[in-house]
């Protein structure tokens, strides 16, 4: 009988590893002529290799102009993550249930309003939006970031709208009887059970306004210069192939780096509990 479970179990383990593998394989693939592009000096067909090297490109990404753009970018992905993570907790608190005084149609309706970004494209969005925000002299910073805000909540939403199904109030409960305050339940029973879901709607959150680039470009009136934007320009001009790689590269690390950490922080919660 042990001989015969052998084979399944080799199965079942390997598996999984080779298609985690080939989906690795799928993702860097792609990313390969970007790096070769990057730290490529001339690179013509029919030639497989780029026939010479240069570090011109990297070395840009160092000018005051990319690092401003970087700081700005770093700056409106976490701003829209911490706003767009704290409204979209508090719609799912409010979804959770029928509101007071309401019934469960008005909490489908709200819900329904939640998720309406989704649905209306998103040019039309920001088109209606920058009249709106033009008309009240918004700044431009503050403009993007509301209008990204709105784009990230649904999916903020939804990240705790799925936590707060499986969510126990019993905990609470528990920790009310042992004697904890208000405050005590809130940060350390209801924001630990929901770490998780706090982790993946803030970096969803942070792709939206780290990765954006038409909200930006018409809220922004060209005065709130991003790395999407930096991109935007080198990837349309004739001859950038290289500066428009080594900006790829740099718009794909910092959201990486935050996967990592996250996972990381993750795996140390579950080996802790």
């Amino acid at each position: 009988m042990s001989r015969r479970r052998r084979p399944r179990w080799r199965v079942r383990t390997v598996l999984p590893l080779l298609l985690g593998l080939a989906l690795l394989i799928w993702i860097m693939l792609p990313l390969v002529p970007v790096l070769l592009w990057s730290a490529a000096g001339a690179w013509r067909a029919p030639d497989v290799l780029p026939s010479s090297w240069t570090a011109d490109a990297a070395l840009s990404l160092a000018e005051p102009e990319v690092l401003m753009a970087g700081v700005r970018s770093l700056g409106l992905g976490l701003s829209v993550a911490v706003t767009a993570t704290v409204l979209g907790g508090l719609a799912a608190f409010g979804l959770r249930g029928p509101t007071p005084g309401g019934s469960p149609a008005s909490t489908r309706l709200i819900g329904f309003v939640m998720l309406t970004p989704l649905a209306v494209p998103p040019f039309a969005l920001v088109m209606g939006s920058n009249v709106l925000l033009l008309g009240a002299r918004a700044p431009s910073f503050l403009g993007v970031l509301i209008v990204l805000t709105v784009t990230a909540l649904p999916y903020t939403t939804y990240m705790f709208v799925t936590a707060l199904a499986s969510y126990e109030d019993r905990f609470e409960a528990v920790a009310r009887t042992l004697g904890a305050s208000p405050a005590q339940v809130v940060l350390k029973v209801r924001l630990g059970l929901l770490m998780p879901a706090i982790a993946r709607a803030g970096f969803l959150a942070f792709l939206v306004g780290w990765s954006d680039y038409i909200t930006t470009v018409l809220i922004g009136g060209g005065q709130f210069i991003t790395l999407p934007l930096l991109l935007g320009s080198a990837a349309s001009s004739t001859g950038g192939e290289q500066l428009t790689a080594a900006l790829s590269l740099a718009m794909i690390v910092p959201p990486v780096v935050l996967l990592i950490l996250l996972a990381r922080r993750g795996a140390r919660g579950r080996t802790s509990s």
